[in-house]
């Protein structure tokens, strides 16, 4: 089935206890993009580059099967750039640079060959920019799932609110479901907050896994326990491109089958963080995607007999 992704196609520069990058490629569109071309192919993208994007990072992406034909390129502009630096327990990080560039006037542009997407990821971006491509749409898709961060809910509340009240599935961590419903538990949390519009909440909640809610149902995903994790930039992202990509390839949008999406986008987001930026992601194999969702699977099976 036909996806649709808009996010940001990005440079970062990362600093971690295992080292440090000059500019790589990076943002929610690449990652969400990349993770989601393991399961359906062409992924369409809507982004925004300057002209000093390098061909070769288009390259890689059109190589993993994604449809470049939404990215603008804007002449004589600097694409977004993010710096950061993890503290030792990796939970954690500074902000050293942002500079927003092309996407401080991002207008999200939707190809004609883009129309009748019946799966759209809306990666973390304005609420504002996330509402226009939905609008821009001319037919309804099948399920709309949107990410979003604290940020937008400090300075565009507003905005906010009406985007989420437009999509489907809503998908954010432990911190921000707290801070969007102003309850500490995550299930009157999640209560809350899907009486605000979205069927279905994902709550990510990093190391310890992800939850998964729709009306009174719960599924609780658990993280794999890793022996390093080298960099976790972009493991949200991600994750929501596996989980995505695996409902688009299956067509299925049941709870039961949103079960093994976020499974499979927790065994993905496991691998994006072993290496810097995207270049675990580029070298995996659909049978290394498999081989880990096994281990996912033995983690939590068990026998119930007494």
């Amino acid at each position: 089935m036909s996806l649709l992704t808009v996010g940001s196609v990005a440079f970062d520069a990362i600093e971690t206890p295992f080292g440090k990058t000059d500019k790589i490629i990076g943002g929610a569109g690449t990652y969400i993009s990349i993770a989601s071309s393991f399961f359906t192919k062409p992924v369409r993208v809507v982004a925004v580059v300057g002209d000093d994007f390098p061909k070769e990072y288009i390259k890689t992406l059109e190589d993993q099967g994604v449809d470049t034909e939404g990215l603008q390129i804007k002449e004589n502009e600097k694409t977004f750039f993010w710096a950061g630096k993890y503290h030792n327990d990796m939970n954690s990080r500074d902000t050293l640079v942002t500079e927003l560039n092309v996407l401080e006037n991002f207008d999200p542009i939707v190809p004609a060959s883009y129309q009748g997407s019946e799966y759209i990821m809306l990666g973390n971006l304005s609420p504002q920019v996330q509402s226009t491509v939905i609008e821009r749409l001319t037919q309804k898709p099948k399920l709309i799932v949107m990410d979003t961060m604290n940020f937008w809910m400090d300075i565009a509340f507003d905005d906010l609110m009406k985007t989420i009240s437009m999509v489907d599935l809503l998908s954010i961590n432990d911190e921000e479901a707290r801070q969007l419903s102003g309850e500490y538990s995550l299930r009157k949390a999640a209560k809350k907050i899907m009486a605000m519009g979205p069927k279905y909440l994902i709550i990510k909640k990093g190391e310890h896994g992800a939850l998964l809610f729709h009306k009174d149902e719960v599924f609780s995903a658990p993280a794999l326990p890793l022996e390093e994790v080298f960099d976790p930039t972009g493991a949200g992202d991600t994750f929501a491109g596996g989980f995505i990509g695996y409902l688009a390839k299956t067509d299925d949008i049941s709870f039961e089958n949103m079960k093994k999406a976020v499974i499979y986008g927790s065994a993905l987001a496991s691998f994006c963080v072993e290496k810097f930026g995207t270049e675990r992601l580029l070298e995996i194999t659909d049978a290394d995607v498999q081989t880990r969702v096994k281990e996912f699977h033995k983690l939590t099976a068990f026998d119930t007999t007494l």
